[in-house]
């Protein structure tokens, strides 16, 4: 089905392209770790309207 006419399409290219972006994306997101910092909630003022 893939053969190496398909890969040197612009269709092929571009999934090839869309593989190593998200295969990236993985690499790149499993090595981030929320800290208590970034976790944190932020605080807000809360007005009550009579």
């Amino acid at each position: 089905m893939y053969d190496r006419r398909f890969f040197q399409s612009k269709l092929g290219q571009a999934s090839i392209a869309s593989i190593a972006a998200m295969a990236l994306f993985v690499a790149l997101s499993g090595q981030m770790q929320a800290t208590p910092a970034m976790a944190a909630t932020i605080g807000c003022e809360q007005v009550e309207l009579a």
